[in-house]
């Protein structure tokens, strides 16, 4: 029965191809459809991370792939919105470039300064991440089950706008900080 736990990992990677039929539904504009399978998505991340944790199933790779998956989601429907004047280009370029900066920054110091060990991400992180799926779900929600006041809609942008640049901010603070210390650490055993 030790198949049983690669069913977080098979859970992932059905959600990864979802995002072939989501993206081709956002573009043929139909967003209900899209909006459900969404749903289906977030709820295939909860499913995959309860039963890693409950199990002990966690491994390496569902470490990698389970935060990918998000932000392979994030970034199709971001990407998307985008193309179709949904949300402002300079959202997706934020979003981006935030992604952009972190990955480098990570890889730098993997490669320059010390070995990456596996990290939680930040409180801010989580909420930055919450946020943008939330603006995914309520765009969909809006163009296919239920109008939102535009006012919501602007509101939520620009909450997704500034944490996203606030966490992104952190990383760098974070990857600063850690270099810091690493390299005081090494001059002190140097001595």
């Amino acid at each position: 029965m030790t198949w049983l736990r690669h069913i977080p990992n098979a859970i992932t990677f059905a959600r990864i191809f979802a995002m072939i039929p989501l993206v081709w539904f956002m573009l043929e504009k139909n967003y209900e459809v899209s909006f459900y399978i969404a749903m289906v998505a977030g709820f295939s991340d909860l499913l995959d991370g309860f039963l890693a944790k409950r199990f002990g199933w966690e491994g390496w790779l569902g470490g990698i792939l389970d935060p990918l998956a998000d932000k392979f989601m994030m970034l199709c429907c971001f990407l998307v919105f985008a193309v179709q004047n949904i949300i402002p280009n300079w959202l997706l370029i934020v979003v981006l470039a935030r992604d952009v900066v972190i990955v480098t920054g990570t890889t730098l110091y993997h490669f320059t300064v010390d070995k990456m060990q596996k990290t939680q991400p930040s409180l801010l992180s989580k909420t930055n991440t919450a946020l943008q799926i939330l603006l995914i779900v309520v765009v969909l929600a809006h163009y296919s089950i239920y109008q939102f006041n535009e006012s919501i809609l602007q509101g939520l942008i620009y909450l997704v706008t500034f944490f996203t640049v606030i966490s992104g901010l952190h990383y760098v603070y974070l990857f600063f900080t850690h270099r810091k210390s690493f390299l005081q650490k090494q001059n002190t055993e140097s001595e």
